[in-house]
């Protein structure tokens, strides 16, 4: 019975309703809806791709850190112009690639951070609040329903898996 396809898509809306509730009340959302955009991305990964490597904590994590971060230095450094936000994107995928820390949904956090004028403090309070929080929920969540795997799978797998970057063939 709990293998049926209808009661597995109850049980991902479910992980990712209650992952993205606690996530959002953590982040105190009124105060940072910008910045909790790329979180929203993460819940699917995290409840509907979770053996993928982008979802494990190593790319959820990094890819996060990195992207915020990125977006945050060159903000500071630099302010708010059209070359700062292509600067920060591009520095993100560099840095998420070479640590192999690729989280598709934190590719947002540079441009987000930007607009948002953000300083330091918001990598403390909103995005690894909010990541924290859907990182607790899909651990419990995991461990509830009969036949999932366990998440985190392998939570140092390097995402991507291979050196392959833009397609290329190794």
């Amino acid at each position: 019975m709990h293998r049926h396809p209808f009661l597995r898509l109850l049980w991902c809306m479910f992980g990712i309703a209650v992952g993205i509730a606690l996530a959002l009340a953590v982040s105190e959302l009124p105060r940072s809806p910008l910045l909790l955009a790329s979180l929203g991305g993460t819940a699917v990964f995290l409840f509907a791709f979770t053996r993928a490597p982008a979802a494990q904590p190593r790319a959820l994590l990094g890819g996060h850190c990195i992207g915020a971060l990125a977006g945050i230095a060159c903000y500071q450094l630099f302010g708010e112009a059209l070359w700062v936000y292509v600067l920060a994107q591009s520095l993100t995928l560099a840095l998420m690639l070479v640590t192999r820390t690729v989280h598709p949904p934190a590719g947002a956090n540079p441009i987000l951070t930007i607009h948002a004028h953000a300083n330091w403090s918001v990598l403390f309070e909103p995005v690894l609040p909010g990541v924290g929080a859907l990182l607790l929920v899909v651990i419990v969540w995991s461990r509830l329903y009969p036949g999932l795997s366990r998440y985190p799978v392998d939570p140092w797998a390097p995402s991507p898996a291979h050196l392959a970057w833009g397609g290329w063939e190794d």
